[in-house]
């Protein structure tokens, strides 16, 4: 796995002629809008937990 992940469009106008950006890490510049951002993943979550009766049912009494 690779440890730079490439964003395939800018996440504000959806354009795909994006390039690296020489201000830092993971900073890309987009072509079409220019717009300088940058990515960086957090982590992953973990997955929620259901019970029996279902994650949208309230238990009654």
């Amino acid at each position: 796995m690779s440890q730079r992940m490439v964003p395939f469009h800018c996440p504000y106008c959806g354009e795909e002629d994006l390039r690296p950006n020489e201000s830092g890490h993971g900073a890309w510049e987009c072509r079409s809008c220019l717009r300088v951002f940058s990515v960086k993943f957090i982590g992953m979550i973990a997955p929620a937990r259901t019970t029996p009766s279902g994650p949208d049912q309230e238990e009654t009494r």
